[in-house]
């Protein structure tokens, strides 16, 4: 939820298949989009919902409950089903940090990884600068690593942290058909 423009969407759906819940910052552009999600993906049985208010009373034999809506990383396990907000990855908000979170699956279940982005909104002096945020690292990344150039070397040249360029690396050779964009 919360994707805010359904251009936003159809650049996610080139790239993989995706499941979309309706947030509250979505506007009637998004009447269509439902307000939850139950789905299945490698035998692990999924429910979203944008709003953990929605989460449904009985949610039978579903392992994992994805929301959002307060932009801000949760992840816990309860009554042997995990609970996961993964946090917000686009423009910063409410200075939240940014985070994704990658879960892989295989057949003893599922694990979850918490994943910082690094902010380069700078410290904003008039009341309406603009902001970047961490797409361009990620895409800078990206090329480089086709390019063939080390960890290391990427991140001395960009000035990030190695683990986060490592980690980004390994998301795009382990999930090659999803990108963190």
């Amino acid at each position: 939820g919360d994707v805010t423009r359904p251009e936003l969407l159809d650049e996610f759906r080139c790239l993989a298949s995706i499941y979309v819940v309706r947030g509250n910052n979505d506007g009637e552009w998004a009447a269509g989009i439902a307000k939850t999600l139950h789905f299945r993906i490698e035998g692990v049985e999924f429910f979203m919902t944008h709003n953990k208010k929605d989460v449904a009373w009985e949610l039978g034999s579903t392992q994992v409950v994805i929301f959002g809506h307060t932009h801000s990383y949760f992840e816990k396990t309860i009554d042997g089903r995990l609970w996961l907000n993964p946090g917000s990855c686009g423009r910063r908000r409410f200075r939240m940090e940014l985070t994704i979170a990658v879960l892989e699956l295989d057949e003893d279940g599922w694990r979850a990884e918490r994943v910082d982005i690094p902010d380069e909104t700078p410290q904003r002096k008039e009341k309406d600068a603009p902001q970047k945020c961490g797409r361009r690292s990620i895409e800078a990344v990206l090329k480089r690593m086709e390019k063939g150039q080390t960890v290391s070397r990427i991140a001395e040249e960009l000035k990030l942290e190695p683990a986060f360029v490592e980690e980004i690396c390994r998301i795009k050779v382990t999930h090659p058909g999803v990108t963190a964009l």
